[in-house]
């Protein structure tokens, strides 16, 4: 893709929800750190296992509170995996908050939302064509995160053709989010049941990774969710999605080096041409291996030096 002058607003950042199961002070800190960085948008919620309990419904409205109080905008994200009538109805009060704008992540979530006329339509939801743009911007939604395996040449034609008033966001910074299972990895890891998973997912601030026979990386478990193992980094793509006329950043959290991270991404939106050295810089913070396969329409897991 070749990408042409800048012309487009400049994006902003926003920090997707964390996928992982943290201490709660931990999480505090991290929103603390979060809140006095130039990150405009703000997603909170436990997205991946109702099990996880160190922060309840009410503290997370109370985090989102705060966060607003500091200048930021907040959504609230849903449950990816429903599997139980008290999930449905944890849905059902976080889809009836008229405090805060919901990103829906499930389509029961979607269809509680449904003429809400402001909510974000999730990156699991697999929006893949201008007919589902279509029909999600109907339905109310004035956000698109757009789902991490598309190509860049695949999201510039979606983009060219989005409904008015349909934002596009796109992860740039995270491990991918690849699947979701009713059985817990981490649990079966430990020969556990997951009714008593003992919440081992806690010891494991980025998951747990996952090596191929040859000790090669391959995934990342993380509970009910499979995650790539490698990091997804867009951080040289930063002018062709400003070209492209994406709204916003996502950076997906990580346990160390997020004011690092989202400097990094700062800095490349306001000085593209000093990308590499920015690059060079933030390799210490990446936690894994990277990779931006899928942005060249290959396999997600592989790195694709940028052409000279």
């Amino acid at each position: 893709m070749n990408p042409t002058p800048m012309a487009q607003a400049i994006p902003s950042l926003s920090i997707g929800p964390i996928p992982y199961y943290w201490p709660r002070a931990d999480v505090v800190r991290f929103y603390a750190t979060v809140a006095a960085t130039p990150v405009a948008r703000i997603y909170l919620g436990e997205t991946v296992c109702s099990r996880r309990h160190e922060l309840r419904a009410q503290d997370w409205l109370a985090l989102a509170r705060e966060l607003a109080a500091a200048g930021k905008q907040v959504v609230l994200s849903s449950q990816t995996l429903i599997e139980s009538m008290a999930d449905v109805r944890a849905l059902e009060s976080l889809a009836g908050n008229p405090e805060f704008t919901i990103e829906a992540n499930d389509m029961s979530a979607v269809a509680l939302l449904a003429g809400r006329t402001n909510f974000v339509a999730g990156p699991h939801l697999n929006l893949h064509s201008p007919d589902t743009l279509e029909w999600m911007s109907g339905l109310g939604a004035t956000r698109w995160v757009v789902p991490p395996d598309l190509p860049g040449a695949q999201i510039a034609s979606l983009l060219a053709t989005r409904p008015a008033g349909l934002e596009a966001e796109v992860l740039v910074h995270g491990r991918l989010p690849l699947a979701f299972s009713a059985r817990c990895f981490t649990a079966r890891h430990f020969n556990l049941p997951k009714e008593d998973c003992q919440f081992r997912c806690i010891e494991h601030p980025d998951g747990l990774p996952l090596a191929t026979r040859e000790g090669t990386p391959f995934l990342t478990l993380n509970g009910i969710q499979t995650q790539s193992a490698a990091v997804q980094s867009l951080l040289t793509e930063v002018p062709a999605l400003h070209n492209l006329g994406v709204n916003a950043l996502r950076i997906s959290p990580q346990a160390t080096g997020m004011e690092a991270v989202i400097g990094a991404y700062a800095g490349a939106l306001a000085d593209p041409s000093a990308i590499a050295e920015i690059a060079a810089d933030l390799g210490q913070w990446f936690p894994a291996p990277l990779c931006n396969g899928y942005w060249h329409g290959e396999p997600g897991m592989r790195w694709v030096e940028a052409a000279a």
